[in-house]
This record gives structure tokens, sequence and C-alpha cells, in this order.
């Protein structure tokens, strides 16, 4: 389960237990919105909560990253766990945005908002 918020310039998504296709189809939703109004949004995903995801959403986000390359400039990610550390620099391959991993919500908040470099 998910919430999105899209807010102007940020997009915050937030996982609860298992990160699923239909919950990550519901994040895509937001960001195609925010392309289609001609906004860049910079992202964040709150994934402390996180227990998993699938296969499908893996290739989903591939896909959806490939085809979204330029279009977030920057990323926050907030987890502990390593494996989702390793795979947000993964997505460095695929993406042109500024991937930032952190422990701390708010320190990724003020960071993806431009509070703090």
């Amino acid at each position: 389960m998910i919430t999105v918020i899209p807010e102007t310039d940020v997009i915050s998504v937030t996982a609860f237990g298992d990160f699923t296709l239909a919950d990550y189809q519901e994040f895509e939703a937001a960001a195609r919105a925010a392309l289609v109004a001609h906004r860049k949004p910079n992202l964040l995903f709150d994934l402390r909560e996180m227990t998993g995801y699938t296969l499908d959403v893996a290739w989903e986000e591939i896909r959806f990253s490939r085809q979204h390359a330029e279009d977030f400039p920057k990323m926050a990610v907030v987890t502990t766990d390593q494996w989702v550390i390793w795979s947000a620099w993964l997505s460095q391959l695929f993406v042109e945005s500024d991937i930032q991993v952190f422990e701390d919500v708010e320190m990724a908040r003020a960071w993806v908002s431009g509070e703090i470099s």
C-alpha cells in the first residue's frame, strides 16, 4: 500500500508493507499528471515501512525510469534497507536525476525541496 501526495514541486510517495504493481501505477499516474502540466517535479520516496516488492514492480520501475530519464531532477529515497539503497544507486544508470539516500525523512524533504544542498 502507498500514499501519494502530488505537490507543486515534489511528489511524495510513502510505501507500507508490500509495494505492488498497482501501487507503482498509482505513483506513475501522479507523475504523468505533473508532466502533462509541464512540470518536472522532484520525487521523495519514503520506503522505511516497505516490507518488499514484486518482480513486476522492479520491471515497471526500470521501464518507467527509461521512458522518463530526464523528467525528474531530484529523487530522495528514505530507507535503511541495504537492498533498497543498492537499488537506488543502480537506478542512476537509467536516469539523469540526482539521487540521494537518506535515513531521515525531514532531511530528505529539505534536500528534495531545495532548502539544503
